[in-house]
């Protein structure tokens, strides 16, 4: 892959990125409890980091790209992380981890192209797993008898 498609590529994510930003600030969503305000502090944090890694991608600052990966895979470990006890859950959090060490890795080899790439990867699977989470829990919801104060318990 060229410098140019890799500079396309990371713009297009920059954009996307920017576009979920500004869609989480139009449609604030109010935790209805404690642990609701915690996950909602950790993916808050998880995402300034995710942009502070395509900053560092961008500025070609090889210790940003590695401080920030490594600040995710510790976010990836917290308790507040674990929102669903599915084995899918379970291997998109794994990949999520393995694609942070990876650019953490990129980093230290100051592979630029490489760390853009996992990047994308790390990206791909953090919007897989939202979307995993979103469709269980409104399957949840479309079973009679389920309710979605009973979602919030499920940890």
């Amino acid at each position: 892959m060229g410098k140019k498609q890799v500079v396309v590529l990371l713009c297009a994510l920059a954009v996307s990125l920017v576009v979920l930003k500004s869609r989480a600030q139009e449609e604030p969503r109010k935790p209805e409890n404690a642990s609701d305000r915690e996950l909602s502090e950790l993916m808050k944090r998880k995402l300034t980091n995710a942009q502070k890694v395509l900053e560092g991608i961008a500025l070609n600052d090889f210790d940003k790209i590695s401080n920030h990966a490594e600040e995710l895979i510790l976010i990836s470990k917290q308790a507040e992380w674990k929102v669903m006890k599915t084995p899918q859950y379970e291997m998109f959090s794994n990949d999520f981890r393995r694609g942070a060490a990876e650019l953490v890795e990129k980093a230290k080899q100051k592979n630029l192209d490489g760390a853009a790439l996992s990047y994308v990867d790390l990206t791909l699977t953090c919007v897989k797993c939202h979307k995993y989470v979103r469709e269980s829990r409104q399957s949840k919801l479309d079973r009679p008898g389920t309710d979605a104060f009973a979602l919030g318990h499920e940890r």
